[in-house]
């Protein structure tokens, strides 16, 4: 599907919206034709403008099972190693990837296996480009694990965001590449990988597309435990 269907509302939102200018400006005694152009313009914007946001593109991942990919479309922020204590409980890195109003916001798995925990967090809305928003946003956490990897994938709402979706539950089994779900209006989405199983492959202003740019690589010298 190009489009995402939650693009409904939206759209039906955009109409309510015109219909309330053109009302406006009657009121205002503006010609009705004039009225209705003016209406019509700002419809024709607000609905070109959504149906680009929820756009939804074929991607294509890897097939090689070594290779990890984006998990969002936009510019690579930050590569950063830390202690992840809740879910992976290791030395991870962490990749994270900032996403403009003009990007796709349909978010992919970054590994094939199973999504062992899904969970909608409430918390801050900072500005995503702050480092403290990874911590204290509202966010999702979903988890993923294969018999090479785990990879924990969350996404963050920034101030002005709406709401982030997943749309599988624990227990499902992804491909690499699946849509997984959608930042609506969301801004950052972080992946992260434990830092001894992969070789970071992007770096800080790197553009990554969603489901099909390596990101990471398993580890071929993995040390021994």
């Amino acid at each position: 599907m190009f489009v995402r269907i939650e693009v409904w509302p939206f759209l039906a939102a955009a109409l309510a919206l015109a219909a309330l200018l053109w009302a406006g400006l009657r009121l205002r005694r503006v010609p009705q034709r004039r009225a209705f152009r003016i209406s019509a313009l700002l419809l024709l914007i607000l609905c070109g403008y959504l149906l680009y946001f929820f756009r939804n593109p074929d991607r294509h991942a890897p097939a090689d099972p070594a290779l990890i990919v984006a998990g969002a479309d936009g510019t690579i922020m930050s590569v950063t190693p830390c202690i992840e204590p809740l879910f992976l409980k290791t030395n991870c890195v962490r990749v994270s990837t900032f996403l403009s109003l003009f990007d796709v916001h349909v978010n992919r798995a970054p590994i094939g296996g199973t999504l062992i925990f899904a969970q909608y967090y409430p918390g801050k809305r900072y500005f995503t480009f702050e480092e403290k928003s990874s911590l204290y946003n509202q966010h999702s956490s979903l988890l993923f694990t294969n018999a090479g990897i785990r990879c924990l994938v969350q996404q963050i709402v920034g101030p002005v965001a709406r709401r982030v979706v997943f749309w599988n539950a624990a227990g499902d089994q992804v491909h690499k590449g699946d849509p997984i779900g959608m930042m609506k209006f969301g801004s950052r989405l972080d992946v992260y990988l434990p830092a001894d199983d992969v070789s970071v492959a992007v770096a800080r202003g790197d553009k990554v597309r969603a489901g099909e740019t390596v990101i990471a690589r398993l580890r071929t010298d993995k040390p021994k435990p």
